[in-house]
């Protein structure tokens, strides 16, 4: 019984939060706006009301709309650029977890010299230390998928080595958070869907990691219980605000799981699918993977899979104990079914069944950190086995 607890953002959660904005202290007086290279921000008018509290309250802004879906490095580095060019002294992360995390990568390289791998761990990063901190971070999320708003954790891909490896540190907890589910009701249903079950795999893996604790457990049970019995009705209607808000909270809870304990080696395999495929949403990309890797760690640690199956609503007690364990799965495929993503393939985005052993080598290269929290530790040969028999 021994952890950490470090949770240093003040979090506004609720509908309508953005106006609050408008009254409680940010922490600077030029802000530079990372959002996406889409048009969802704009034309759903999130960002000209960001713009207008601002505005409003006499606090100067610069816009960044470069950032990928999977953002790069050297986005990173443009942003930081940018940043420094015209002194701004916060930086907000506004749209989903691309947005958010390079808002933190910004905050860093605007004070730091180099390049932004300079500082990464895993892969080819030199791991050096963050000696300036980052620009302070505002999160303003309008997605329920990555929790970025709740943990201090970036995912970076590198373009030309094709690695995808998350790095972060206390320097980049966003100082202030806002989680509006009213900026969330958007979000058209395969999206939705995407983003719910990356919320639910940063529960389940945090909660199997063996780094987890009372406090990770607590929040990653919540966050399990509140996706199963929300996300499809979000799927189904978009516009239930209800149903928007208990995701949210869900995506919220499973931040904090991030920030106590650690994500699996489940992510390692995603995020070298989606570097050298970077058409494929990192969501899309667990859920076609975790049937099978949940099947093979279902034996490895049974009654922390039977506690998820309870979370999800199983009465597991009316199956045979060697049942038990494998309900969690049964009842994830179900879950898929009813958001309608059972059927995503990796073929649909070009992978092909020969790459898979240069990508579990790319999974333990960039992320292997990961595999080292799993509760059982995974060869080379067991890691490719899973991904191939995740392959479509």
């Amino acid at each position: 019984m021994k952890f950490n607890y470090f949770m240093p953002t003040k979090i506004l959660f609720g509908p309508g939060t953005l106006n609050d904005l408008a009254t409680i202290e940010l922490p600077g007086e030029k802000a530079l706006i990372v959002i996406s290279s889409g048009n969802s921000v704009k034309k759903n008018g999130y960002l000209e009301r960001l713009q207008t509290i601002l505005s409003n309250r006499d606090i100067a802004y610069v816009l960044f709309d470069k950032i990928h879906p999977n953002p790069v490095s050297s986005d990173v580095m443009e942003g930081a650029t940018l940043a420094r060019t015209e002194q701004c002294d916060f930086v907000i992360g506004l749209g989903g977890g691309s947005s958010i995390d390079s808002a933190k990568s910004i905050a860093v390289m605007a004070k730091n010299p180099g390049n932004y791998w300079d500082y990464v761990n895993g892969g080819s990063g030199k791991g050096m230390p963050v000696k300036n901190g980052a620009l302070p971070i505002v999160a303003i999320t309008t997605t329920a998928g990555t929790g970025s708003e709740a943990d201090p954790w970036a995912v970076i891909t590198k373009e030309d080595t094709h690695e995808k490896i998350g790095f972060g540190g206390p320097f980049t907890f966003p100082v202030l958070s806002v989680v509006d589910p009213e900026l969330m009701l958007t979000v058209p249903p395969h999206l939705t869907a995407y983003q719910g079950f990356d919320a639910l795999f940063h529960a389940t893996e945090g909660y199997i990691a063996k780094v987890a604790n009372p406090i990770s457990d607590a929040y990653a049970l919540k966050s399990i219980e509140l996706v199963a019995k929300y996300l499809p009705q979000c799927v189904k209607d978009g516009n239930n605000i209800e149903a928007r808000t208990q995701v949210a909270l869900a995506n919220t809870l499973s931040g904090f799981v991030e920030s106590t304990s650690r994500c699996t080696s489940e992510h390692s395999m995603e995020h070298a699918l989606s570097a050298n495929h970077p058409k494929l949403p990192h969501g899309a990309g667990l859920i076609m993977l975790s049937e099978s890797y949940y099947t093979f760690f279902a034996t490895k640690v049974p009654e922390k899979f039977i506690a998820m199956a309870k979370a999800m609503g199983v009465d597991v007690d009316s199956l045979s104990p060697e049942e038990r364990p494998m309900s969690f799965v049964k009842a994830l495929r179900q879950l898929q079914k009813n958001c309608r993503v059972d059927e995503l393939k990796m073929s649909s985005y070009e992978i092909q069944q020969e790459e898979i052993p240069m990508l579990a080598k790319n999974a333990r290269h960039t992320m292997g950190g990961l595999f080292e929290v799993d509760p059982y530790k995974l060869s080379l040969e067991e890691t490719i086995l899973i991904m191939a028999n995740a392959y479509k």
